[in-house]
């Protein structure tokens, strides 16, 4: 990638940023490998149709990544750690759901040492339907750019 992220001296808070994704059955099935979780909720198309969901669902962490995709990209070469994410599942996801995930900045914790900080980050992931799938929580290191 050719370009810079936005560094902690640049941020304000409630500044928000996303992005968005639509959900293929290749996600389901490679996050099953990914994982080592072939639960059949995730698996297996017959055994879904005559569960609640009535489909395979995506797994809740794929979901999560997806979300903290976004701030990886939005931090791009500022990012010193990722330090936490917390992350409720509401609805499930399914193949052909379009996600959209919307970060808000809520806090930002000066850390002259490191000269950065600490961006406190607070999401949540609707579909293509404005069902919310899940919210999460987040905290990120990055530099200043100066």
């Amino acid at each position: 990638m050719n370009f810079l992220g936005k560094a902690f001296d640049e941020l304000s808070e409630n500044e928000t940023f996303g992005q968005s994704l639509t959900i293929t059955d290749a996600h389901i099935s490679q996050a099953c490998g990914m994982f080592g979780d072939f639960n059949p909720l995730h698996s297996d198309a017959e055994f879904c149709a005559k569960s609640r969901f009535g489909q395979r669902i995506l797994h809740g962490p794929m979901t999560g990544a997806f979300m903290s995709a976004s701030i990886g990209m939005y931090f791009y070469g500022t990012a010193v750690a990722y330090l936490e994410h917390n992350c409720q599942f509401l609805s499930p996801v399914f193949a052909g759901d379009t996600l959209t995930v919307n970060w808000t900045v809520t806090e930002l914790l000066a850390k002259p040492k490191i000269n950065g900080g600490i961006a406190v980050l607070a999401g949540e992931c609707y579909n293509q339907r404005s069902e919310q799938v899940a919210t999460a929580t987040g905290k990120i290191m990055l530099t200043n750019r100066t």
